[in-house]
């Protein structure tokens, strides 16, 4: 089965991006074809009135969305008022199978100007004389409507116009917000799998088994979910998954990016992200001479931090459930797992003379006889056991 989607919805696109449906991605645009220039506004009359002409005046056609059934004839009359030499018609679902036909014929044959249409019209439509599209409340449509919407113009190699016209008055949700900021950025052509990621975010990658098509999975988060799918699709593969581990630190220095060194907490928190992210010390490298040539030189604690996160990277190497560390002793809690060589670590725990001990549970303690920041004593234990890998 072949599956041809320009935005497929969230779970499809969850069951291509698991791995349970193979995905390829076209993103070459039809030959002389043009990018849509979106433009988001107010709902102003003068706005509508200037779309209108200049597209009338090229000898294009238009479409205004407006997803209102209710309504919907008092913004055709708006339309004739504003541009009375402008031929109008009016579709929507409501209509009889016959009538809804003659009006979208009339409209492919030229006999209308500008079909004022509620979301029938989202797919299926492909007329190369109609390159503007206007859409009235935009703040109320889905984000792959929107994108569907767009797509109804740009049709030939006339450069094509969208309008998103949001109410004054209306305050816009955050989802809104955002659904508006991706069709904003999102222009160029073959970016329908960039909107469908992003649809799949906003709404939910929806249920394998179930029926929900969106949804989000509230109870393990977005990023959790997927690892759990990857795990469960390498199972049912036969294949052996091995599952990243998250290490508890705990040291008895302070590690942290200060407020005083990188002021805006949005930067901040996005720095604490690609650090907890660096999957080698070559990752940390990167982005402590990112981190000195935004901020200039970094003060202590920041200095420690970028040691500690050093350090997660070699406790993921070993997979290390945690590791805690004072001035004399540091305790490291190794998963069953562990690449750590046992016929290695004996001798090494023989030869310590006492400095190691190994318990039952996985949990391996060294004592040092020169007391140092805990930061120090991990950090000189995990070097050590770091060698023992084969």
């Amino acid at each position: 089965m072949l599956t041809l989607s320009a935005t497929p919805i969230p779970r499809t696109l969850n069951l291509a991006v698991g791995g349970l449906r193979d995905m390829s991605v076209i993103a070459t645009a039809p030959q002389a074809r043009r990018s849509i220039r979106t433009i988001t506004s107010h709902c102003d009359e003068r706005i509508i009135e200037s779309a209108l002409r200049r597209e009338l005046k090229r000898g294009g056609r238009v479409y205004y969305g407006y997803n209102r059934v209710e309504g919907i004839y008092e913004r055709a009359a708006l339309l004739r008022r504003l541009v009375p030499e402008a031929r109008v018609a009016v579709g929507h679902g409501q209509m009889t199978e016959r009538t809804l036909e003659k009006t979208m014929l009339g409209f492919v044959n030229g006999e209308y100007d500008v079909l004022c249409a509620t979301a029938i019209v989202e797919s299926g439509l492909d007329i190369p004389e109609a390159n503007t599209i206007i859409i009235d409340r935009a703040e109320l449509f889905g984000l792959s409507q929107l994108y569907q919407l767009r797509g109804r113009v740009g049709r030939s190699s006339e450069r094509a116009y969208c309008y998103l016209l949001v109410r004054p008055d209306t305050r816009l949700t955050d989802q809104a917000r955002a659904r508006i900021s991706a069709l904003e950025q999102y222009t160029e052509l073959g970016s329908g799998f960039h909107i469908a990621t992003m649809d799949m975010e906003l709404r939910g990658a929806g249920e394998l088994l179930g029926a929900d098509q969106s949804g989000f999975m509230a109870q393990v988060g977005f990023e959790l979910f997927f690892q759990m799918l990857e795990e469960a699709s390498a199972e049912l593969r036969g294949e052996d998954y091995i599952t990243e581990v998250d290490p508890e630190l705990s040291v008895d220095v302070e590690a942290l990016l200060p407020e005083t060194y990188v002021e805006d907490i949005g930067v901040r928190l996005s720095l604490y992200k690609r650090y907890a992210r660096a999957t080698s010390a070559d990752d940390i490298v990167h982005l402590d001479r990112e981190l000195k040539d935004r901020f200039g030189s970094p003060p202590l604690a920041a200095i420690r931090f970028s040691e500690v996160m050093r350090l997660k990277t070699a406790l993921r190497q070993l997979r290390a459930l945690g590791l805690s560390a004072t001035a004399r002793t540091a305790t490291l809690h190794l998963r069953e797992d562990t690449p750590l060589s046992p016929a290695r670590l004996v001798p090494l725990i023989a030869q310590a003379q006492g400095a190691y001990t190994l318990a039952p549970d996985g949990r391996i303690t060294h004592r040092s006889q020169v007391e140092a920041d805990g930061l120090t004593h991990a950090a000189r234990m995990v070097a050590e056991l770091l060698h023992l890998i084969v």
